[in-house]
């Protein structure tokens, strides 16, 4: 081979080696290496993938894991994951040549009083039998075919990233739907326990109007405080029958009973201390989704490109014909073609230009998404570090309020029963006392809610090693 096509065939393979458009690089965003807010009190654990568990209810467990498994939801993101990776196989499929069979034949009788007749010895009537195989491929001297595979491969990616968004998703929404129903449980026994006492009152008020020692005022009053506390026990266990549905829903089972259990008694999880690094947003599904969403349409820039200039391609075929099945198989009977194609747009309007400024645009798009996506995610997580911090330190002082309440309300019926004070007194310890115990309860929930917001927020967990990263 002489050296002038060494170097036609090493610079082809170089041109082949190169591609249009910008490659890709991660956008710096400015943000602070650690969050300020943490408890350093508490010390710090790694956290695993199923979180949930840690608040150590069986009940739980399997109702996320329900979810996990039979949600709509998932199974929508597990079917677009499947979309995503044909597509990937199919633009991967782009870089080999596709090869055709070609099957024909055909019979045509010619006419014998034309103006020129057919030359004597050619009989007017004829057959043509061909087979053959055809294949076409292109050469991808621009990188069009490697860009758009770039392209696909992290839309692929970036499917699997949705899947762990919805999966992430479901298991919180599953967690703290089941907070709410717990917390409405509770509550319902605390306003059961009202109901009962403000019964027996109404019966011990109407004992004594019978005596000539109450008024009807104290018996009416009694009578509205028992129909308050009633009416607010049926509000609060229509409210918990919503949740259940709604969490038969998220489950996948519309016939979900669950047994009854104790907000009180869920642990609260450990959370990690001060100074923990804005790095471990990185982990975070969504940021990972919108990341791959950029990469993709920053390929596309290079796809778009590279449609401005030639295409090449190589096109074959190699078969026989004849006009007989007998002969179809002989040496004389082979045909083949070989081809060089080459196209440049030369005129188009601007169309091949406004395509690639639409690339450009969408590249824009994803990085402006991009860059919400990690301030949102770094917003969440220091918006769910307050929010455990200031609910945790209320709990104790919520508690001693219920504490005061309850001893208000037995010291206001000592001094009722002894006739040192009015009914209107007792009434309103009881919904002191009410309320007490229903934002007691409420703190709680709202605290186990900031711990599953807080775990969501850093996208499930975190590792030792990941708690220590330098961003």
């Amino acid at each position: 081979m002489s050296a002038r096509h060494v170097a036609a065939l090493a610079g082809a393979f170089a041109l082949a080696g190169c591609m249009v458009g910008p490659d890709y690089e991660r956008p710096a965003i400015d943000l602070p290496k650690a969050y300020a807010d943490g408890d350093t009190a508490a010390p710090f654990a790694p956290l695993r993938a199923d979180w949930w568990t840690l608040y150590g209810d069986a009940t739980l467990n399997e109702l996320v894991a329900s979810a996990l498994e039979r949600n709509a939801d998932i199974r929508l993101a597990v079917a677009r994951i499947e979309e995503t990776d044909a597509n990937l196989r199919e633009a991967n499929a782009t870089f080999l040549p596709e090869v055709d069979l070609g099957a024909a034949g055909n019979r045509s009788r010619s006419s014998s009083v034309t103006a020129v007749p057919a030359p004597a010895g050619i009989p007017l009537l004829r057959n043509d039998l061909r087979l053959s195989l055809s294949t076409a491929f292109e050469l991808d001297f621009w990188g069009r075919l490697r860009r758009g595979v770039e392209a696909v491969r992290a839309q692929a990616l970036g499917s699997r990233y949705a899947k762990d968004v919805v999966a992430l998703t479901l298991a919180g929404l599953t967690t703290q739907a089941y907070f709410s129903l717990r917390t409405l449980e509770a509550q319902i026994a605390v306003t059961r326990e009202t109901l009962a006492a403000r019964e027996e009152s109404l019966g011990f008020v109407r004992a004594r109007a019978r005596g000539g020692v109450a008024s009807d005022l104290d018996v009416s009053q009694a009578q509205g405080a028992r129909a308050d506390a009633s009416a607010q026990l049926k509000e609060l266990q229509r409210q918990r029958a919503l949740i259940g549905h709604q969490l038969g829903a998220l489950t996948g089972r519309a016939d979900l009973a669950l047994p009854a259990g104790d907000l009180r008694q869920l642990p609260t999880p450990p959370l990690p201390p001060a100074g923990l690094p804005s790095s471990l947003l990185e982990r975070r599904p969504d940021i990972r989704q919108a990341e791959q969403t950029l990469i993709s349409a920053n390929a596309q820039i290079g796809v778009a490109r590279a449609a401005m200039l030639p295409t090449i391609s190589l096109t074959g075929s190699y078969g026989r014909q004849s006009q007989a099945l007998s002969t179809l198989r002989t040496d004389g009977a082979t045909i083949w073609s070989a081809g060089f194609g080459l196209t440049l747009p030369i005129f188009d309007a601007g169309r091949y230009a406004a395509r690639s400024d639409a690339a450009q645009a969408r590249q824009r798009q994803a990085l402006a998404a991009y860059q919400k996506a990690v301030e949102s995610a770094f917003r969440e997580v220091a918006d769910a570090l307050t929010s455990v911090q200031q609910t945790a330190a209320a709990e104790e002082d919520y508690q001693s309020r219920a504490d005061a309440a309850r001893r208000t309300l037995r010291l206001a019926r000592l001094r009722y029963d002894a006739g040192y004070s009015a009914y209107l007194e007792v009434l309103d310890a009881q919904r002191t006392a009410n309320d007490a115990e229903s934002a007691l309860l409420r703190n709680r929930q709202l605290l186990l809610s900031a711990t599953v917001d807080f775990m969501k927020a850093l996208g499930g967990g975190w590792s030792a090693d990941q708690a220590t990263l330098k961003p």
